[in-house]
């Protein structure tokens, strides 16, 4: 099945009328209780009973209570952000009241409303800075409200996949939401989609949920049991065989890694300096063979002393391998890209009139 993740928030779900349809659902439980007497017996009258075998619900309760401490630690750090006609999650960073929240929720925005946990009327908030190409913004509240609680961020080198997670956020304007699931993968390399109301941005290292994202739940908060953020939901997968329509339980969070990087240096320089991305330096486009299929991304232009420059990488080169990833569109190139980390040395393939090449580059940074 053909996958394209597309942004949780935005898009064709913009204008969405806070109503939703629920559902009873109706339990019946059956006790079953035998007897047998006899009516022509001088014996004792006799009654067995079907008893069914304790259970141990100790665990479950565990469970939920782990739930609902969760729930109550992290919710009031998670506000709602309303962009324009966008609406989507935010995550308290700093009790100087920074929030930070996906770049494709506050779009081209730059002042906000922003709901808070404890109930007041919506403050409003401007935009410190956006980072387009990791899908991550910093908007800071005008006032800070007495009571406001910023959230405990984890360490994204013990997320594991198995783990417990919650999806808290805003959902279809639902403020104050809560989904469950697990990590279902790590490590995921993700391209938005830029037509879906996204960045178009190419994301490294996600995590990778079954909990439920839906537009709105942008920007909000990924939580672990021990009420640690772990990641900001930024996708939620598309099947292109459904009509574009949601696939259920695979949704993508931006790392607290990366997160707390993008938001540290924003808050403090007022811009990203140093993205720990890597790059080439070019400008690429994708090529076709002669069938018509995606065979490698072409060359157009070479910024003059870059890494590509550097490694005699020229106009019209195409290239058709990363490392050890196959490169047939400029997307996959992206991908490989995100990947790796500036400073690595990495052997790059390519076709320059018709013969297969090979040069070692020395990856630069966005």
């Amino acid at each position: 099945m053909d996958l394209s993740p597309a942004p949780a928030s935005r898009g064709p779900h913009r204008h969405v009328r806070r109503t939703v349809a629920t559902a009873a659902a109706v339990i019946c439980a059956l006790a079953l209780v035998g007897g047998c007497s006899s009516a022509v017996s001088s014996a004792p009258e006799t009654t067995t009973r079907a008893v069914a075998p304790k259970v141990d619900d100790t665990n479950n309760n565990d469970l939920q209570n782990d739930y609902e401490t969760v729930i109550k630690d992290v919710l009031p750090s998670v506000v709602q952000i309303e962009a324009g006609d966008s609406l989507g999650s935010g995550i308290v960073y700093d009790s100087k009241g920074h929030v930070i929240t996906n770049a494709h929720v506050v779009g081209s925005e730059t002042s906000f409303e922003v709901t808070v946990a404890t109930g007041e009327e919506p403050l409003t908030a401007k935009l410190v800075s956006s980072y387009p190409q990791q899908d991550l913004a910093v908007i800071k509240l005008a006032r800070v409200p007495a009571g406001l609680r910023p959230a405990v961020f984890g360490d994204s080198s013990k997320v594991a996949v198995g783990q417990i997670v919650l999806a808290m956020g805003s959902p279809l304007g639902l403020s104050s939401s809560v989904t469950q699931g697990i990590v279902s993968g790590i490590g995921r390399t993700v391209s938005e989609s830029a037509a879906g109301g996204g960045t178009g941005a190419t994301i490294g290292n996600m995590v990778q949920t079954s909990a439920a994202i839906n537009p709105g739940n942008s920007g909000g908060a990924l939580v672990n049991l021990d009420s640690e953020v772990i990641g900001i939901p930024t996708l939620a997968a598309t099947d292109p065989d459904l009509g574009g329509s949601a696939a259920p339980g695979i949704g993508f969070a931006i790392p607290v890694s990366m997160v707390r990087t993008v938001a540290d240096q924003i808050i403090s320089q007022g811009k990203v300096t140093d993205s720990g991305r890597a790059a080439l330096d070019i400008t690429a486009r994708t090529v076709l063979d002669d069938n018509y299929q995606p065979s490698g991304a072409a060359v157009v232009e070479v910024v003059k002393g870059g890494p590509a420059d550097k490694a005699g990488l020229q106009k019209g080169d195409i290239i058709t391998k990363l490392g050890s990833m196959e490169i047939t569109t400029i997307t996959s190139l992206a991908e490989a890209l995100a990947s790796e980390r500036p400073g690595e040395k990495v052997v790059v393939a390519y076709v320059r009139n018709g013969e297969p090449e090979t040069t070692r580059v020395t990856l630069g940074e966005i």
